[in-house]
């Protein structure tokens, strides 16, 4: 009778056990990822130039507005900035920092560094034709730009999504990311790691991410090979964490 009871134990704690490790993480489960809409395109948006002297960013822009709304952003349904059409400045692995001015002061501190700059719609998708980025490796001395290194190697950098989503901007976030001196298909793919849900993405464009749960999320972008295998190359991977906020107003 012992032995039966004992059995019965064991069996009732494996059947329990194995429920425990099916158990599915509900921000994986409930991941929606589908295409981002036709986007107004800027064929000709171009960054000419860019200085940087006593802290200071100087861009040469044409066929590009900044400050202005992108026509098309209430089609989005996505985080737009009210501030409109901006550049995203990124060094090294930071964020980026959205900039609405062709001249302001930014520090960086003396070093070498990758100085990335690229245009962006007013709902903060990249353009991406292959006049509206400039990158640099630049030897930074006294907050002047002392020597430049061409970029030569293929290169991947975090974009979006970023910082705090609320509202009606956590129910369709845009991921969105830049390339540099590759293109995706056969030789290059880009892994994406959402809440630790991989996804491999074999097309340079944007996508909405719908379903993530309300808090903090995580997305880890790498640049990998045909063979699956990490790109030995600078500032890669890139991770990057943001918050989803109820609507306070509405509570």
């Amino acid at each position: 009778m012992i032995l039966h009871k004992v059995l019965i134990f064991f069996s009732i704690l494996f059947i329990f056990s194995c429920k425990t490790e099916k158990k599915t993480d509900n921000s994986v489960m409930n991941l929606k990822i589908s295409a981002f809409t036709e986007s107004q395109q800027f064929p000709d948006a171009s960054i000419s130039s860019m200085q940087y002297t006593d802290g200071n960013f100087v861009f040469g822009l044409s066929n590009y507005t900044l400050g202005l709304q992108t026509p098309d952003a209430p089609q989005k349904m996505c985080a737009n900035s009210s501030q409109g059409q901006h550049i995203h400045l990124i060094v090294d692995n930071k964020p980026y920092e959205a900039k609405y001015d062709s001249a302001f002061h930014y520090f960086i501190p003396d070093g070498d560094h990758y100085i990335l700059a690229f245009l962006s719609r007013s709902y903060h998708e990249s353009i991406k034709n292959k006049t509206a980025f400039v990158i640099m490796n630049a030897a930074i001395k006294d907050s002047t730009i002392a020597n430049v290194k061409p970029v030569t190697e293929p290169m991947l950098f975090y974009s979006r999504p970023k910082g705090k989503y609320v509202g009606d901007e956590t129910k369709k976030v845009m991921l969105d990311f830049y390339l540099v001196n590759c293109s995706l298909g056969t030789n290059y793919k880009v892994k994406a790691e959402i809440n630790g849900s991989s996804q491999i993405f074999d097309k340079w464009e944007p996508v909405y991410l719908e379903g993530l749960p309300m808090g903090e999320n995580s997305i880890k972008l790498s640049l990998i090979d045909s063979a699956g295998n990490l790109v030995n190359t600078a500032l890669n991977p890139v991770e990057r964490k943001f918050t989803l906020l109820d609507d306070p107003l509405k509570k």
